[in-house]
């Protein structure tokens, strides 16, 4: 039950934070963080499939209707869910139909690498598919290009930073 409540408030931390802060930070020009992804990273991999496509969508949709983006958020992170399991499973190089063996997506349970490609992975996925819908044209290709590396570098540069100073535990060796 503490780990349900837990997973709800920091769910609801990073989109506060995401909708009051990161929002309006624009790094450059065009670098904005997508911190909010955080939350959803950091999602129990034993959840359901169907529930953690439902709080990607739901977590796209809160940021779509403050954004005035049109559904980019909700597509994205629904798709960035979907292709999660298949992500993890690459990255720990398993076949396994379940995750109830595999341990949580963070620090102190898995090493810095894993984590830092998972984040990439994961943030790649959502920043090429939201600024692709976003701006909807090839026309000027290498902005885009420079909008979606910049966005998807500062954002996981944001999230780690974020993820190693609140939430790195210390393993234990023994």
């Amino acid at each position: 039950m503490n780990n349900i409540i837990s997973n709800i408030l920091r769910f609801l931390v990073f989109l506060i934070v995401q909708i009051v802060i990161c929002q309006h930070v624009c790094l450059f020009g065009y670098m904005t963080p997508a911190l909010f992804l955080l939350a959803l990273f950091l999602l129990p991999l034993e959840l359901p499939l169907s529930l953690q496509y439902l709080i990607g969508f739901a977590s796209g949709f809160v940021v779509d209707a403050f954004a005035h983006t049109l559904g980019v958020s909700s597509f994205s992170c629904t798709l960035m869910m979907f292709l999660r399991p298949f992500i993890v499973r690459f990255l720990n190089g398993t076949n396994f139909n379940r995750f109830e063996s595999i341990e949580r997506p963070m620090p102190g349970v898995k090493d810095f690498r894993w984590i830092f490609l998972y984040t990439l992975i994961l943030t790649s996925i959502y920043q090429v598919i939201s600024v692709l819908l976003g701006t909807m044209t090839f026309r000027n290709f290498g902005h885009t290009l420079l909008v979606m590396i910049g966005n998807t570098l500062f954002t996981v540069f944001v999230v780690l930073c974020v993820e190693y100073i609140f939430y790195n535990k210390v393993r234990n060796e023994s």
